[in-house]
């Protein structure tokens, strides 16, 4: 074994603004109605509620970085510093098609391997880096980048977080004991522990998982900045149409600040609304159970089917009917 840090890759995110799952929101939610704040308090400024939230992780659905650290906030002032205690709640499974392929890596090492080059599909916020140390394997869990009112408690859930899961993917575990430094912390375990092989390795799972990670990755990364999340809330708001008025509402900006704001970045917001009503149009007709025509159309914000087949003909060159038979 290497110990120059070369078996390790770096992460795949470089900071914590991407989007993510909305299970994380939901567990954080759970949690808080464990210690009785109810759901609409913890949800107060994200522009979610209990239902549509329960909705988006029913569908797989994302929140932004902002909505998610809304929550944290909200816990943190009426809850305190309880990062150890919601970091315990995370296990591999938590975390869908991303934890499954952590679970069917071939060893430890590969297991990492695939968290840090799929890190933008955890729940992160203070994002871990791994590196060799003589005979010990080093994950900095560092938080100088974090908002300073919940930075410990990232640093800590996201540490716990990590050490759960590590100790979960053999039996015994890898002996990961945690150090903890002003605004940071560091996970560290011996190098020995990474060629242990996986209980449930298997070439076969990994392969469907990482296919399942990469589709997503690769459309989360289509954009970034202001873009990403503006795709984001779009979604969330698809079948009332995604006003513009609503997602600039809920950045906390104005229509023409949102309009600006977005053609610095080289896109509009009909462009935007196009990208994420073209994909989900696609993968609602093309799967293995379609779906009636009008119903795709309700789901997308149309009012009427009409307008919609008129959009995906000029999206691509075909009819629905003509997607959903091929």
């Amino acid at each position: 074994m290497t110990t120059d840090g070369s078996a390790l890759p770096a992460p795949a995110a470089e900071d914590w603004g991407f989007p993510r799952s909305s299970a994380g929101t939901a567990l954080l939610v759970e949690y808080a109605g464990a210690r009785g704040v109810g759901a609409a308090r913890a949800l107060v400024g994200t522009g979610l509620t209990s239902g549509s939230l329960t909705a988006l992780v029913r569908s797989g659905g994302e929140v932004t970085a902002a909505q998610e650290l809304r929550v944290v906030r909200t816990l943190h002032r009426l809850l305190g510093e309880v990062g150890p205690e919601v970091g315990q709640r995370y296990d591999a499974s938590t975390f869908g098609a991303f934890g499954y392929a952590m679970l069917s890596s071939r060893t430890v090492l590969d297991a990492i391997s695939v968290a840090l080059r799929l890190i933008d599909l955890s729940f992160a916020f203070a994002i871990p880096r791994a590196s060799l140390v003589g005979d010990e394997v080093h994950v900095s869990v560092d938080g100088g980048g974090l908002p300073p009112d919940v930075r410990r408690l990232l640093v800590e859930r996201d540490a716990t977080a990590i050490v759960s899961v590590l100790e979960a993917l053999v039996p015994g575990g890898v002996g990961a004991r945690l150090t903890w430094m002003p605004d940071a912390a560091t996970v560290v375990f011996g190098v020995d522990q990474l060629e242990r092989p996986l209980p449930q390795r298997s070439a076969e799972r990994l392969a469907l998982a990482e296919r399942m990670c990469t589709e997503v990755v690769d459309a989360r990364r289509v954009r970034r900045g202001l873009a990403q999340d503006v795709r984001v809330l779009i979604t969330q708001r698809l079948t009332d149409g995604a006003p513009m008025r609503e997602v600039a509402a809920a950045l906390a900006m104005g229509e023409r600040t949102l309009r600006r704001r977005l053609l610095e970045e080289g896109v509009g917001y009909q462009e935007l609304l196009d990208e994420v009503r073209s994909s989900l149009a696609m993968a609602l007709l093309d799967g293995r159970v379609t779906m009636p025509v009008a119903e795709v159309a309700r789901r997308l914000g149309y009012a009427e089917s009409a307008s919609f087949i008129r959009a995906f003909h000029r999206w691509t060159g075909r009819t629905p009917t003509e997607v959903s038979r091929a």
